[in-house]
């Protein structure tokens, strides 16, 4: 997940969006690369592992550098074709298959957006363990305490007006990339090819006694929310369009830090699992590339990631408070939430989306006391519910692209973008089917309550409140959440 996605969110960016001037090639890769590589990373060698050989481990990037490269490419063609649908990701789904739809893909990006908060919350503490061990997983109830307390000291801040977070952005841009560049270094010094090669495929060997790990396919299925996880934020790139010295330069450099920052993830991935066997790497704690360096030069090893760690994603937490308010603020201005969350007190702030936003973490982080995972859980929501506007992006593309709007005289580029909008939108179908129908149920127990908020904010403009399949699929959304609600009774499923 990225530090800070400014994608669709005004008045929450880095230090350039201040600066005046256009520009230039390299600093855009910059700042696409700062965009996409945040907190995630830290982790990858336990989440990729946890239940993927590395030949799994192979294939999943494959498919996610494929995947994302497509959706970056799609928002970044969408800006430009699109530039007065502005609101965020969200929009295209509400132009292209209407309003309800588009209010699931903002609610969605909410959702994702402040349970994202909780898990770096729980990421946070999780490594300030390192330092005192009271903090144990990161989601007892010293972390608790900890994360509340920082979470509503931060709103206290944004309520008087503090709401730009340049500063602590270039901070922890520095923070995250020197631990990350020595561990791949050091990691590279230590790889044991005949350890990675060991058992590629994650088949089962009686004769030492290890567990197979199924099929490849259910092993790449178990990368893919991971791999979905690091990439959230890829969206932003796009925000820079307008303040790039050439429009062609936008492009190049979202391919350029595209590529940067996958090859990041994957070496950080792969080459953990040359120096740590895959049952080794599953058993380490947030964040596990602190564990796998511990080994390789002792303790002040472990020591720099999990500092490293804390300083990046606690800018982060920051950036991200800002970032769960500003998104139903934008959107109770521009009428997708109702007028109420569009209120600003006298410093300017969006206080009443502030407060519903952060009662919303808060509530979520006391759950992570009754988790086993509390990372990984909350992770994996999160990423589940940013599938709305990542799939109805990419279907807004193709469709964009086979009607031929926006096209006129630019066969050449309709061609392109038909494959660009037809792959996304089938990794974004391929990451629905990927996460698998636990989350997915989950995920529509948080989607449902939004159906009254959607029906009050289009009372509040004399709007039909759904037409035509509307209705239908609102109908099955309520039908998915009380479906979840009977299994998680029952103990079919657990949502901790």
């Amino acid at each position: 997940m990225s530090t800070i996605s400014t994608g669709s969110i005004p008045d929450i960016g880095t230090s350039v969006a201040r600066e005046p001037g256009k520009l230039t090639l390299l600093p855009l890769i910059a700042l696409v690369v700062g965009s996409m590589i945040g907190g995630g990373v830290f982790n990858l060698p336990r989440d990729m592992s946890a239940a993927a050989s590395p030949a799994a481990i192979i294939i999943g990037w494959i498919i996610t550098g494929v995947g994302m490269l497509m959706l970056a490419l799609v928002f970044q063609s969408l800006a430009v074709r699109k530039p007065d649908l502005n609101a965020g990701p969200y929009a295209y789904a509400k132009a292209g298959f209407g309003s309800f739809v588009g209010f699931n893909s903002a609610w969605g990006y909410w959702i994702s957006a402040f349970l994202g908060n909780v898990a770096y919350a729980v990421a946070i503490f999780s490594a300030l363990s390192y330092f005192a061990p009271a903090f144990g997983e990161g989601n007892n109830i010293p972390s608790i305490i900890g994360a509340s307390v920082c979470l509503w000291l931060i709103h206290a801040l944004v309520l008087k007006g503090i709401r730009q977070a340049a500063f602590i952005n270039v901070v922890t841009t520095l923070a995250k990339l020197v631990p990350l560049v020595l561990f791949v270094i050091v990691a590279i010094i230590a790889f044991n090819w005949d350890k990675f090669t060991l058992n590629l495929w994650g088949a089962a060997r009686p004769e030492d006694g290890t567990a197979g790990l199924g099929s490849i396919t259910d092993q790449v299925k178990s990368t893919m929310l991971v791999t979905l996880w690091v990439f959230i934020g890829i969206e932003g790139a796009s925000v820079y369009s307008g303040r790039a010295a050439r429009r062609s330069d936008v492009g190049t450099a979202t391919i350029i830090g595209f590529l940067g920052a996958l090859g990041i993830y994957v070496l950080v991935s792969l080459l953990a699992t040359g120096i740590l066997s895959q049952g080794e790497l599953a058993q380490l704690k947030v964040p596990s590339m602190a564990g796998v360096m511990e080994p390789l030069v002792g303790p002040w090893g472990a020591a720099l990631i999990n500092l490293g760690l804390v300083v990046s994603v606690g800018g982060a937490f920051l950036s991200w408070t800002l970032l769960c308010a500003e998104i139903p603020y934008v959107c109770g201005k521009d009428g997708t939430f109702p007028r109420w969350f569009a209120a600003e007190n006298a410093n300017g702030s969006p206080a009443h989306s502030l407060w519903v936003t952060n009662i919303l973490i808060q509530l979520f982080l006391l759950l992570t006391f009754f988790s086993q995972s509390a990372y990984n859980f909350f992770y994996f929501i999160a990423s589940v519910a940013i599938l709305p506007p990542y799939v109805f992006s990419g279907a807004y593309a193709l469709k964009l692209a086979m009607t031929g709007e926006s096209y006129e005289r630019d066969a050449r580029s309709q061609r392109r973008d038909l494959v660009v909008g037809a792959v996304a939108t089938l990794y974004g179908l391929w990451l629905v089917y990927a996460a698998g129908l636990s989350y997915l149920l989950m995920c529509a127990m948080l989607f449902a309550p939004g159906i009254v908020v959607y029906a009050i904010a289009r009372r509040e403009r004399n709007e039909r409140v759904f037409t035509g399949i509307e209705i239908v699929l609102a109908i099955a959304l309520a039908l998915l959440a009380v479906v979840a609600l009977w299994l998680i009774w029952t103990g079919a499923i657990s949502p901790l």
